[in-house]
């Protein structure tokens, strides 16, 4: 259904919605509960989306996590929204508490590998590509400037139990 509306309308609507949203956080303070994904090719690139509302700074795929819902699937249904991909041997990298228009946001940093291609789908995200993590784009928020490189490598350094250390690893830089 929401794929009748034009999607110049779709975006506006993304933009007044997240305002009314920043807004309502601001004032009532809830407690907010969020994923961000590390997804990795397999050249070991990292993949980043750039929405069509907020910043429109280059950042991981995530989003809020729902009632009743873990981390890991909201990770993994955040990616497939925003992105069309899957991510395959994802496990929890970090946990964060990051302030967030005035209230705090619990993000949790679950890694994996992407499989498909990513594709925007020009409503929410405008814009996806895949970055050397040697060379990340620098219109990306401090914050995120900052933790990734720690997330990065807890992801490189600690491969599951039990899962093959060759198939998780990233090409080392």
């Amino acid at each position: 259904m929401l794929r009748l509306i034009p999607p110049p309308l779709h975006r506006a609507a993304y933009i007044v919605a997240h305002e009314l949203r920043r807004r309502w956080w601001r004032l009532a303070k809830p407690r907010l509960v969020g994923c961000r994904v590390l997804a990795f090719d397999g050249a070991g690139r990292l993949l980043l989306v750039r929405h069509s509302y907020g910043s429109r700074r280059w950042m991981l795929p995530g989003g809020g996590v729902a009632a009743k819902e873990s981390p890991l699937a909201a990770a993994l249904r955040e990616l497939a929204e925003e992105t069309g991909c899957a991510l395959l041997d994802a496990r929890s990298i970090a946990m964060v508490d990051e302030p967030l228009y005035g209230t705090i946001n619990r993000v949790h940093v679950i890694g994996g590998r992407v499989e498909g291609t990513p594709r925007c789908d020009g409503r929410e995200v405008i814009e996806v590509a895949f970055f050397d993590p040697a060379q990340l784009p620098d219109d990306m928020a401090p914050a995120l400037q900052r933790s990734l490189p720690d997330w990065i490598a807890a992801f490189v350094g600690e491969p599951d139990q039990g899962q093959d250390p060759k198939v998780l690893a990233l090409e080392q830089r």
